[in-house]
């Protein structure tokens, strides 16, 4: 092998160290569980299901009165028929 060779030979090596060393200490963080966000307090806690749950009084309330909307609209539906 002529110094060119190993010199190429070293760069790639070397290219691929820098790569993969990044990637490896991520997956070894990962499995070490060292990614995962700290646990919140009790008021943080509260605070997020406090809004959870206005949310979802919200939510139950578009749908009733998407569900009334519907019965209004199918009621004018039926009224401009012509009877038999």
């Amino acid at each position: 092998m002529n110094p060119a060779e190993a010199a190429a030979l070293f760069a790639v090596v070397g290219g691929i160290v820098f790569v993969v060393r990044p990637v490896a200490a991520a997956i070894a963080k990962r499995i070490a569980g060292e990614h995962r966000a700290p646990a919140m307090d009790a008021a943080e806690r509260e605070e997020i299901l406090s809004e959870l749950q206005a949310v979802k009084q919200e939510l139950s309330e578009l749908a009733e009165r998407m569900d009334f909307a519907e019965r209004l609209l199918a009621k004018q539906g039926d009224a401009g028929r012509l009877p038999s």
